[in-house]
């Protein structure tokens, strides 16, 4: 296994001196990962190319010993890819169609979020997993799953394994959730429009609401991702406040010769700035066609090479806590989105 390396603090001490062409093996690996992933996609719609591309990378970390040449390009594609195809996906959320959910559905996906995150934190500290673990697990279920996971990463003090469990965690819970979440709703008698507003409220990838909104059918799929993709709008808040509040906790300990992150980082700033560029300037479709792919193509690159560093036997050390988190936030997600989502229909 190729763990991806990541410093256990936010704070970086000092910008790896890699030469660029130390890099490019493990960067190639992983988009020859991502290019089977998107394969895979096209062979089976209904399948993610970021799901098996997560899959595929926790496979091959717990089966496969990688040659230690990888390892730059692996750390690179973790985080300036996904940092990438993140500014990317800013390109998918058209302002005008979220708002045009209304505002009693917008304050719901914000009592989602909001109470998604302080309420895994304090289930997790009620249950024994520690703060990092908590916050990185309830990003990834409250928001936007692994991305949201890797995105939070960088602004809190960690430990690889936290951030692997968690992207694990998402993996597991968000997939389940893909079955579940329409069995369920079909014993509701719910108008399918209801089903996916409580779909893209509850399920915690974009890509698994869209898989369960085309198992819904009708025109749950359409209202499920735009519900999901307001969801996603709220990552760049969320990483504004733990970084003041990150800040705020460890400003009597500064750590020698660290500079503190930015406040905002550059690539949640892209994200807004390309959400604002889908919203207002009119490009033609083409251009948003490949952007679509080039996100995706990247998205699922660093979903690789963040599998790459789950490992079974960190489960095995994390024990039944965080599995029993991960549950009790994915039943807090749920039921937040469902009773608001039935409120304001």
């Amino acid at each position: 296994m190729v763990p991806v390396p990541r410093s256990s603090s936010s704070a970086p001490t000092a910008r790896p001196t890699t030469a660029p062409t130390s890099v490019l093996p493990g960067i190639a690996f992983c988009l020859f990962a991502a290019l089977l992933a998107l394969g895979v996609q096209q062979l089976l719609p209904a399948v993610s190319a970021l799901l098996v591309a997560i899959l595929l990378g926790i496979v091959t970390a717990n089966v496969v010993r990688l040659p230690e040449t990888l390892r730059p390009g692996i750390a690179v594609s973790a985080k300036r890819l996904l940092r990438l195809g993140i500014v990317l996906l800013g390109l998918s959320l058209a302002l005008d169609d979220i708002f045009g959910l209304g505002w009693p559905v917008l304050l719901v996906v914000v009592a989602v979020v909001t109470l998604g995150l302080v309420g895994t934190v304090v289930l997790g500290r009620l249950v024994g997993v520690g703060r990092a673990q908590s916050v990185l697990i309830a990003a990834g279920f409250s928001i936007c799953g692994a991305a949201a996971v890797a995105a939070v990463e960088g602004t809190i003090e960690r430990e690889d394994e936290e951030v692997a469990n968690a992207i694990g965690l998402v993996v597991v819970f968000g997939t389940a959730m893909i079955g579940l979440a329409p069995a369920v709703l079909a014993l509701t008698g719910l108008a399918p429009e209801v089903q996916g507003l409580i779909a893209g409220g509850a399920i915690h990838e974009v890509a698994q609401v869209v898989a369960a909104g085309g198992i819904i059918g009708g025109g749950a799929l359409a209202v499920a991702v735009v519900v999901k993709l307001a969801r996603v709008l709220m990552l760049a808040p969320v990483i504004l406040v733990l970084g003041l509040v990150e800040r705020r906790r460890t400003a009597g300990a500064p750590v020698a010769g660290a500079a503190r992150p930015p406040l905002v980082p550059l690539f949640v700033a892209g994200f807004i700035l390309a959400a604002c560029v889908r919203t207002f300037v009119p490009l033609p479709d083409v251009a948003f066609d490949v952007a679509k792919t080039a996100q995706v193509i990247l998205l699922s690159a660093a979903m690789f090479a963040l599998g790459l560093g789950v490992s079974l036997a960190a489960f095995r050390r994390a024990g039944v806590r965080p599995i029993l988190l991960g549950a009790l936030s994915t039943t807090l997600v749920a039921t937040v989105a469902t009773t608001g989502m039935l409120w304001v229909s």
